[in-house]
């Protein structure tokens, strides 16, 4: 076994594949919880974990998989998952997973791109696994049996005998696949991002010597697809090679039901989490009356007061100090417990920008979420936020073991050992993405400090230019006004070649339910509440305080609310929640041209001047 990107264990050995990794990781708490579910209806210790990968990759060998083979799962988190994942990197193979909310087209783009011969699914899926026309050789089912296809108890009743457990994972090499990332696919058919054994330890390493030094006393929770390199990487795989504790929750609509439960130490939640949070606490708070609200409202505040006195690096001073102590024992301290999040250390977001408002928000409640940046093609996390030197608007610093320079046009750059060979089966992407010097062209514009903080400006092909040929970014306006609202879920600014910036606005489902209540509308019903005075009146509120925070060529003039919900994976959004500019751009063609219309039609809505 090479040495040459090795990952230092907490055994202190030297291993350079996730299946070496993983078979020390088994020897250091055997008897601990390694797996669980919500409630701890099931629990699999780490000699559970171990005993079963052996039974179920023999299970693999007997269908035929091989050193080099491709995988496809299509599952929802939870144990099986991470169970057959981890038994088929034991054989040498590359199981990859794709979104639960893939059309039989995408799915049949990328098995066909994978090359797959078998899938693991539940039987939820099958139907829609089938209808991508795909030929596999066998599909097993995790969650009973299932017409015409395998289970998860044929796998371990009939093993490989001729299989060869320690000698098929110690044959397994750096450079081998790990798995396949398939992108969202925000500007065409998605890519497939190949990462190495070698690339996921150098990932890992460099998140322990940083942002995510985690090991065997910690907890988190997964519940992000598992075809996200987020969960893939920073849940799965920091699992087997740390020994992190791992909480699965099926439905990622549950995750502030689930964090009491689990009580994660770590946390890794994209901005809509965190602003879900931040508006759950919000609306909560907002329900008290009398003594207690005053309180409530006091000590938040304070909290936050401190917070950024703490940022600007004034210092607190003695009053406000004290006064912070008395906050945290009255509220700041019983809402951290009661979310779950008493015994947080480490908190990250990603996968999209933040509103700084939402992270001085976490700050004033306790505790610093680092954000952090990345792409799948740097095999999660290039670049974070230091928790002891948090600046809100910044993606921090690039992490340990890679280099980041920013090209003549502002596009950020990243080379090192993190960063992926290439696509599948697309050597004219590849091309596009990484120079012949190593460097991925990440697409995305940035600015550096001096201190070697970074700021990400914007997608470099979604950049907005006006019809006086000023750039605009796109992002900075949609988060701000998102962070004026928790009512606010998506916003969508527009104005290429035009001379004024617009913007579809759609709604947060959650908060416009809590919102419905509170004004008695008779029907909670998104399409009626989108037309209701009383939503367009909070609306516009947040899109003049938004405003209030943006130069005067970036404030939006006139918006339009979206009388639909949506959702992850759909027209609109990709899986990760990213939108979909193009397709959003032709879906709402019409009522884009009404927001340049002279007059606009009745369901154009102005933004009065502040």
């Amino acid at each position: 076994m090479t040495t040459e990107t090795a990952y230092r264990h907490r055994t202190g050995a030297l291993v350079d594949t996730v299946p070496a990794a993983f078979q020390q990781t088994l020897t250091l708490r055997p008897d601990a919880v390694a797996l669980r579910t919500v409630g701890g209806t099931q629990q699999i210790t780490w000699r559970e974990y171990g005993d079963r990968v052996r039974v179920l990759a023999a299970g693999l060998s007997a269908l035929g998989i091989r050193r080099g083979d491709t995988i496809g799962v299509m599952l929802t988190n939870r144990p099986e998952f991470n169970l057959l994942d981890t038994a088929a990197l034991h054989i040498g193979a590359t199981p990859f997973s794709v979104y639960n909310t893939c059309s039989p087209e995408q799915i049949a783009h990328a098995f066909t791109n994978a090359g797959n011969k078998v899938a693991l699914t539940e039987q939820q899926f099958l139907g829609t696994i089938r209808a991508a026309g795909v030929p596999l050789e066998h599909i097993v089912v995790v969650d009973g049996p299932a017409d015409g296809a395998g289970s998860l108890a044929d796998l371990e009743n009939n093993p490989d005998p001729d299989f060869d457990f320690d000698t098929a994972w110690q044959a397994v090499e750096p450079g081998d696949l790990v798995t396949i990332i398939y992108t969202s696919g925000t500007t065409g058919p998605s890519k497939g991002v190949e990462l190495t054994h070698r690339n996921v330890l150098a990932q890992i390493t460099a998140l322990n010597s940083g942002p995510m030094d985690v090991g065997l006393d910690d907890r988190a929770l997964s519940y992000l697809p598992a075809a996200h390199v987020a969960d893939r990487i920073s849940g799965h795989t920091i699992n087997l090679v740390t020994g992190i504790q791992i909480t699965t929750v099926p439905d990622p609509r549950e995750i502030a039901a689930a964090l009491p439960d689990a009580r994660p130490t770590v946390f890794f939640g994209v901005p809509r989490v965190w602003q879900k949070i931040k508006g759950g606490v919000e609306t909560k708070l907002a329900a008290e009356t009398g003594a207690k609200k005053a309180i409530a409202d006091w000590a938040l505040a304070t909290g936050i007061a401190a917070a950024r006195a703490d940022l600007a690096g004034t210092g607190r001073g003695p009053l406000l100090d004290l006064q912070h102590r008395i906050a945290e024992k009255l509220l700041l301290g019983k809402v951290r417990g009661a979310l779950g999040l008493g015994e947080l250390r480490v908190a990250s977001s990603g996968a999209a920008p933040i509103p700084p408002e939402t992270l001085e928000f976490f700050l004033g409640l306790g505790f610093c979420v680092s954000e952090v940046w990345g792409m799948s093609e740097t095999s999660g996390v290039a670049t974070y936020t230091e928790l002891d030197r948090p600046r809100p608007g910044s993606v921090g610093r690039p992490v340990d073991g890679i280099e980041l320079r920013l090209a003549e046009d502002g596009e950020v750059l990243v080379r090192g050992e993190i960063v992926t060979h290439g696509y599948r089966g697309m050597p004219e992407k590849t091309a596009e993405a990484l120079d012949s010097e190593g460097w991925l062209h990440t697409g995305d514009i940035g600015t550096l400090a001096d201190d070697g903080y970074l700021r990400i400006i914007d997608r470099k092909k979604e950049m907005i230019i006006n019809a006086s040929g000023k750039n605009i970014a796109p992002s900075n306006i949609e988060n701000a006004v998102k962070a004026a609202s928790s009512l606010v879920g998506q916003v969508v600014a527009l104005g290429e070649a035009q001379p004024y910036i617009t913007a579809l606005i759609v709604l947060d489902g959650d908060m416009a339910a809590v919102r419905a209540k509170e004004i008695d509308a008779a029907s909670a019903d998104i399409a009626d509440l989108s037309r209701r005075p009383e939503i367009i009146e909070d609306v516009r509120a947040a899109v003049a305080a938004g405003n209030a925070k943006l130069s005067r060529v970036e404030q939006i003039k006139r918006f339009v609310i979206v009388d639909t919900i949506w959702e992850p994976g759909g027209e609109e959004l990709t899986p990760k929640m990213s939108l979909k500019r193009v397709p959003i751009a032709t879906k709402y063609a019409e009522r884009i041209a009404g927001l340049y219309a002279d007059p606009p039609p009745e369901t154009v809505v102005e933004v009065r001047a502040r």
